[in-house]
């Protein structure tokens, strides 16, 4: 059976794990701009998973799923802003989009990934 690699353990779950060649990904949510607007919240988000993703030996080219939840829907224009910007032209994965109660009431965006190694 192949072991599981964990990145950035913590008491309560783990940044990332790693299986078969499957990097799955916490759910991210903004720290630094966590009373910032959807924009700045998103590249937070973005650029956290782009630093994950390469500490698991993958990169946003390998990208297989990506689950986004918004506080507000009205926020979804914003977000698709800045992800359109990020996401690497021919390389978009499926994704899906939903309205949520987040854990924390000023993040207004979580994004949960998984991606194939590199």
């Amino acid at each position: 059976m192949a072991e599981v690699q964990r990145i950035g353990m913590a008491k309560r779950y783990s940044e990332a794990a790693i299986h078969n060649g499957v990097v799955y990904l916490a759910g991210q949510v903004a720290d630094q701009t966590a009373d910032g607007d959807i924009e700045a919240q998103t590249a937070e988000v973005l650029g956290m998973v782009d630093r994950l993703l390469a500490e698991a030996g993958s990169s946003k080219q390998h990208l297989l799923r990506v689950e986004i939840f918004l506080r507000d829907l009205a926020d979804y224009d914003g977000m698709n802003r800045v992800w359109d910007a990020w996401v690497v032209p021919g390389f978009a994965p499926p994704r899906a989009t939903v309205q949520a109660a987040l854990a924390r009431p000023n993040w207004r965006v979580e994004v949960l990934v998984t991606a194939a190694q590199a």
